[in-house]
This record gives structure tokens, C-alpha cells and sequence, in this order.
């Protein structure tokens, strides 16, 4: 029998409001890891950056819009003409491109922010969407602070866009605050009450500055609306966007009450969300809905003994209708490659030729350190290769000398991309400080230690530890990422991958 419920789009916007987040920064290989993994999620459309906000922007727009072929690929836009241009060349090569518009609608952004009349904003919105559908017949226009805004105004401004060429239009809480009845209620006005709404699809963008943005966005599709847009693990400005987890898991879950769902590989959330955790730097609270360490932890006893007794007493989906298997292969280094693909298989990741053989390296050479490898160490070797950028600096060898009666010195050697070796020495306040301390003294740049975080993998004695950094340099970030069974090393790992970020990026200054 077909499914004939509604089907509500995904519009993922991790690589564009999330990653302009403070701290969240990616580079362009990160994102193309990403990228491809929201394709694999069966995401609906990928928007994959701001192409006018600058050169690099731009090409990394461009870069993933020649490899995604199962997903649209979006570029946003303010309703300029010559950001439209932007986006027309970073989408050029897109087998399904979309052009996404936005213009603010509210009293507050028209008269302090864009020092416009509403007939201006009209106007401006009418003629960018003509301008664009020139070239793109996918454009999705944006009221920016929709809710805020006069009701009937953003009718008449959707009614127009729609009859200009729009095929979606977004109605956006941008500043996260309304609450859920009066959102849907507001929904179900302006689609009832916007001309040629037939015609177009009905969005909403719900940011999470009261907690609220998955719950709008639900009481939205609720009311009628066709898309929600949203990011993995909610990242985004300020308190972050809706939950692209959250919202599928809810529609999927709740069926019964919102006959609709989405297209979404549910089996795919966890190793997406594990790997935008990674190449962000930015963990997942564990109590966080979904995706979070303890999403499935049972502790109290009156709760385990249900669990054992039927899962469905305490959990209303399984672990693996997100991602997170159950099953244990007990893998060591004994294990051949085949074995390995096939766990690596069920846990979502599709390896094939030299990344395979890469990802194996390095498993044999942790499998020496380890009795057994868990599920969390695979993904650490697999997400370790996402987003990989030349390697212009290599960690050779280290050697910390410290103490409670010495101050702490570092030697580091470095093998550099032509594979002459320099090595440099360095004191500190403490371990990591001394080891910094002399990479900046071996490269010859005073690079400044943002954040690090220092955790464990497993909770085995054999752990890996799993170092995290970000550094700046000049006005710019970047992240880092090492794991090693010596947490030492895993930090010195994590800030020469930052180093090497950084030297590899170099993007050009923003455009004005």
C-alpha cells in the first residue's frame, strides 16, 4: 500500500547558519564531508553557504554543488543583484541549485537595519526574485523577522514573490520568539490569506533563543507548512536553530498525531550528528534530545528493570532507528579489512579504495595499543580523515619534561611537506602550554590557544583520549582535532591539525 502521508522537506542548513556560528567554523574539505553525509541523511536541500560573503564562501558554494547529486543545493542571498550573481556562479554546476533570497519584513529591521519604506522592501523583494528566476527556476524567498512583522504586510509581500516566480517561501522567527500556538496560528493566517499560496511551498526557519525553535517549527507543519528548515545538532547563531534530529524523530515518532513525514534516513542522524560534532569542535550536551550520550541511558533502577523487561516502558524509539547500534563486534588487532568495512558498514559509513586502506592503517596500528576497539574508536579513525587538509606540518616525535618541583619543557619535532624535519624547544606552564609554546616557536607565528577540551572515547583504562582545540590568528578560527591512547599526544595532534588548517585556508578578506 503507498504512503500517502504529507511530506514535509528538509532544508539543512548546517553548512550556512550553523557554521557561521561563533566557533563553529569549517573548513572547505570539512564541509564536503558534511556535505556529502546531509546527502547520505536523504536531506532535501543542502544550503551550502553565502557565496557573496566572500571568494572563498563562494568556491566552497560551488565545490559542493558539483559533487551533491541526490540533494538540491542552495546559495543564500540578500536581494542585491550582484549577491543573486554570486550565487548564479557558485550554483552553476548544481544538478538541482536553488536560489534563496532573503529581505527583512519587520518594522524594527526595515527602519534600523536596512533604512527602507515598506514599499521599498516590496519592491526590492519582487524585482530580486524576478532577477533570479531568470536563471534558477528554484527560488526560495525569506521575510527576515517574519514573525515580527505586520501579518497582512508579509501576506502581500509573499503574494507578490509568488507571482514573480518564487517557489518557496520562508517565514522565519528569527530571533526565536514566538511560542508554539501563536506560530502555527500565524502560519495558518498568512498561508490562508497569501495569494497563489497553492503554488509555492510553505517553509519556516525557527531559531532557539527561549527553546522553542523545534516546537514552532512542529506546530508549523502542524498548520500546513511544507518545509522546516534546521541543523544538525540545532547549531546556529546565538542559541542555535531547530533540530534537524529533533523534528524528523518527532514527525516520525508521532505519526499518529501529524500524518506527515519526511524522507530523512533516520539511521543516518547519530553518525551525522557525531560528525558535525567533530569537525566543529562543539560537543553535544549529553542530555540533549535524539543524539546525546544519555539519550538512551537507563540509570535509575525502576527504569532499567522496565528496559529489560520491554524496551518500549521507558523508550518511545530504539537506538537504532537513530543510528546507535547495539550490536558489539569485537574487533582487535587480529581483524582484517573485512571485518572492519563491515562494522564500519553498519555504523553508516561507506569507505571504498584509499580512505578505506587509511581509515585500516590506522585501525591496526591502534588495535597494537588496545585489546579491543569499540564502535566510539572506529568513528574516532573515521571522522579523523573527514575534512582532511594537506598536511604541511606532521607530528614526528615529542618529548615533555615537567614536574612539581620543575618547570615544564617541551621538545617537538615536525616533519614539514618538503619531509625536512625541524624541531624546537620550549618551556611552559605545564605540559600542553610547553608543547603549544614551541610549535608557535618552530612554525615562527605567536598562534593564540582559543579552547581546549580533553576527554576519553571509552571509559576503559585503554581509552583513547580525544583532544580538541581552536586557535586564532588575526581575526580568524580554526579547529583542531587529535586522538591518541596518550592524552599528551592527542593534544599535541590537535593543535598541529589547527596549524595546519590554518595555513592551508588562507581565505581572501570578506567581501563588503
Amino acid at each position: 500500500m503507498a504512503d500517502t502521508k504529507r511530506k514535509v522537506r528538509i532544508f539543512d542548513t548546517t553548512l550556512r547558519d550553523g557554521e557561521q556560528s561563533p566557533g563553529c567554523s569549517m573548513n572547505v574539505a570539512e564541509k564536503i564531508e558534511v556535505a556529502k553525509r546531509l546527502e547520505l541523511l536523504n536531506v532535501d536541500i543542502i544550503e551550502a553557504g553565502y557565496p557573496a560573503s566572500s571568494p572563498g564562501d563562494l568556491e566552497s558554494v560551488k565545490t559542493i554543488a558539483g559533487i551533491i547529486k541526490q540533494s538540491s543545493v542552495a546559495g543564500l542571498c540578500r536581494a542585491l543583484e550582484k549577491d543573486i550573481d554570486s550565487a548564479r556562479e557558485a550554483l552553476k554546476n548544481a544538478v538541482s541549485p536553488r536560489v534563496h533570497i532573503f529581505l527583512a519584513t519587520s518594522p524594527i529591521h526595515m527602519e534600523h537595519k536596512l533604512r527602507m519604506t515598506p514599499e521599498q522592501v516590496f519592491e526590492r523583494a519582487v524585482s530580486a526574485v524576478k532577477y533570479a528566476k531568470n536563471f534558477c527556476s528554484d527560488v526560495e524567498f525569506s521575510a527576515e523577522d517574519a514573525f515580527r512583522s505586520d501579518p497582512d504586510f508579509v501576506c502581500k509581500v509573499f503574494s507578490a514573490v509568488i507571482a514573480a516566480g518564487a517557489s518557496t517561501v520562508n517565514f522565519p522567527d528569527t530571533v526565536g520568539y514566538a511560542m508554539p500556538r501563536e506560530f502555527g496560528e500565524r502560519v495558518r493566517y498568512i498561508m490562508s490569506h497569501t495569494d497563489g499560496m497553492e503554488k509555492a511551498v510553505f517553509s519556516v526557519h525557527c531559531h532557539n533563543d527561549l527553546g522553542l525553535a523545534a516546537a514552532n517549527s512542529l506546530a508549523a507543519i502542524e498548520a500546513g507548512a511544507g518545509q522546516a528548515e534546521c541543523t544538525i545538532n540545532g547549531i546556529g547563531e546565538r542559541a542555535g536553530n531547530a533540530s534537524l534530529e529533533e523534528i524528523v524523530m518527532a514527525l516520525r515518532v508521532r505519526k499518529d498525531y501529524f500524518d506527515a513525514d519526511t524522507r530523512i534516513d533516520s539511521a543516518q542522524i547519530y553518525p551525522a550528528s557525531r560528525l558535525v560534532s567533530q569537525v566543529t569542535g562543539v560537543k553535544v550536551q549529553p542530555n540533549k534530545a535524539i543524539v546525546g550520550e544519555n539519550a538512551f541511558a537507563h540509570e535509575a533502577g525502576i527504569h532499567q528493570h522496565g528496559v529489560l523487561a520491554n524496551p518500549a516502558t521507558y523508550e518511545i524509539m530504539t537506538p537504532e532507528s537513530v543510528g546507535i547500534s547495539k550490536k558489539e563486534l569485537v574487533l582487535g588487532k587480529h581483524s582484517g579489512k573485512h571485518a572492519l568495512n563491515e562494522r564500519l558498514t553498519e555504523l553508516g559509513f561507506k569507505l571504498e579504495g584509499r580512505e578505506l586502506d587509511d581509515v585500516f592503517a590506522r585501525f591496526k596500528a591502534l588495535a597494537d595499543n588496545k585489546k579491543t576497539v569499540s564502535d566510539r574508536d572506529i568513528e574516532a579513525l573515521v571522522i579523523g580523515t573527514a575534512g582532511a587538509v594537506p598536511e604541511k606540518w606532521k607530528l614526528d616525535r615529542w618529548v615533555i619534561n615537567a614536574g612539581s618541583s620543575v618547570s615544564a619543557t617541551s621538545a617537538i619535532r615536525l616533519e614539514a611537506e618538503d619531509g625536512g624535519m625541524r624541531e624546537a624547544v620550549h618551556f611552559g606552564n605545564g605540559c600542553i602550554d610547553a608543547a603549544f609554546n614551541a610549535i608557535n616557536k618552530l612554525i615562527g607565528k605567536e598562534v593564540s590557544l582559543e579552547m581546549f577540551e580533553l576527554g576519553a572515547i571509552t571509559g576503559d583504562a585503554d581509552a583513547q583520549g580525544e583532544a580538541m582545540v581552536k586557535i586564532s590568528y588575526g581575526d580568524r578560527l580554526w579547529n583542531g582535532r587529535g586522538v591518541s591512547t596518550n592524552i599528551i599526544e592527542s593534544a599535541i595532534k590537535a593543535y598541529v591539525s589547527a596549524i595546519n588548517s590554518m595555513e592551508a585556508e588562507a581565505r581572501p578578506p570578506q567581501a563588503t
